[in-house]
């Protein structure tokens, strides 16, 4: 019996925090738009398209963008109402989508493996593409492909509100031409590296060999090597709340030293930042388990402003704990789990300047990409010999 062929949708709503001002607010339809903080101190979350003619980008400082496009408009926007649209687009794709995966806010993974038997998969999501558009009046965009990682490529290609089929068989054709930081997880250093050594386009790649990429770039070297042949094996997983990232450990022997939990929930906060960053992803709530040797088993959680910081998670973390640990009971297992994600970048307690944070926060995760995601470690978590 021969193996399905595999179709993966990826669906992402274009500038949606604009788009969703714009449904509340019809006088900002056609106009530059910018969301987030304020003018003095803040970054901008996103922006219409009419704003980044003038260069605006996301998590540029505010101040920047307003000297390149001064007569834009700022939102501060609310993430209730952010939530409401998305709960909507998710309810019509759980009507309709055999299995399906929320990525984020703002972005959904459809699996359609097998249905080409039953009806033709790109007519099918074209026409799930307009039912969101007629009933939301939301732009949005897909892209079709035979797995997850091209599917999102694509999109990225079709926007603004488009859609984009690349056919299975011609991932590698597809993949050629692009610049190579499409891939997640390029940060600014390897991508310099990359230059360096004469990969500009993702074609590029399949001009060295596995080998020599692995001698240069560590591990991500052979993971890079797979990525530009189109062969990717994330699978979608099934729910409305899909997606998140935890870590969790339970000692050989229960822990009531407050000093020690603290080191080892920083850990684990610094390896759940690292997984996020690596999927280009901030958060928006954070949780700490506590489990004691009778079993007992408590979690608080909080919500919190959208960031990629380990700082930032740190804190709220121990926050949490302090909040939750009764002292000076021993523990048996404490995690920490990170939720509500987001590929847009919001204003929140980042630092000022978000860029220079961004390229810190690069430069770390590259190093973890080639050596490994212990290679780097905050000096409060490294245990002094004696």
């Amino acid at each position: 019996m021969s193996t399905p062929q595999r179709y993966i949708a990826h669906f992402d709503l274009d500038s949606f925090f604009v788009s969703v001002e714009v449904i509340n607010n019809p006088s900002l339809a056609g106009k530059a738009v910018i969301v987030g903080g304020s003018k003095d101190r803040g970054v901008v979350t996103t922006c219409s398209y009419e704003a980044r003619k003038f260069g605006v980008r996301s998590a540029m400082p505010m101040k920047q963008a307003m000297q390149l496009c001064p007569h834009a408009i700022l939102v501060r926007g609310t993430r209730g109402m952010y939530s409401k649209y998305s709960n909507w687009v998710t309810d019509i794709i759980a009507s309709k989508a055999p299995l399906y995966e929320k990525a984020s806010i703002d972005e959904f993974y459809i699996d359609l493996t097998g249905m080409d038997k039953f009806f033709d998969v790109l007519q099918w999501t074209i026409d799930l593409r307009q039912q969101i558009i007629n009933e939301t009046q939301l732009p949005i965009s897909f892209g079709l492909a035979s797995n997850k990682m091209i599917a999102k490529i694509a999109t990225d290609e079709a926007k603004p509100n488009g859609f984009l089929f690349v056919k299975p068989g011609s991932e590698k054709e597809f993949l050629a031409p692009l610049p190579v930081n499409k891939f997640s997880g390029v940060g600014e250093s390897t991508f310099k590296k990359l230059k360096w050594m004469g990969i500009h386009l993702i074609g590029d790649i399949l001009k060295h060999s596995e080998q020599s990429l692995e001698d240069e770039l560590g591990k991500w070297g052979k993971d890079l090597y797979r990525k530009a042949q189109g062969i990717s094996k994330s699978v979608v997983s099934m729910g409305r709340e899909a997606k998140s990232i935890s870590k969790e450990n339970t000692f050989i022997e229960n822990i009531s030293d407050e000093n020690t939990l603290i080191i080892e929930l920083v850990k684990m906060v610094e390896k759940v930042g690292y997984e996020l960053r690596n999927d280009g992803m901030l958060t928006g709530c954070i949780a700490v388990k506590i489990r004691y040797p009778n079993f007992e088993t408590t979690q608080k959680q909080t919500t919190i402003d959208f960031t990629l910081s380990d700082e930032v998670l740190i804190k709220e973390a121990i926050t949490l704990f302090k909040k939750l640990w009764r002292k000076p009971q021993p523990v048996r297992l404490l995690g920490v789990r990170l939720s509500e994600f987001t590929n847009q970048t919001f204003q929140g307690n980042l630092f000022e300047d978000h860029t220079t944070q961004t390229k810190l926060y690069s430069a770390i995760d590259d190093v973890k990409n080639r050596f490994g995601k212990t290679s780097l470690q905050k000096a409060r978590t490294i245990k002094k010999e004696k």
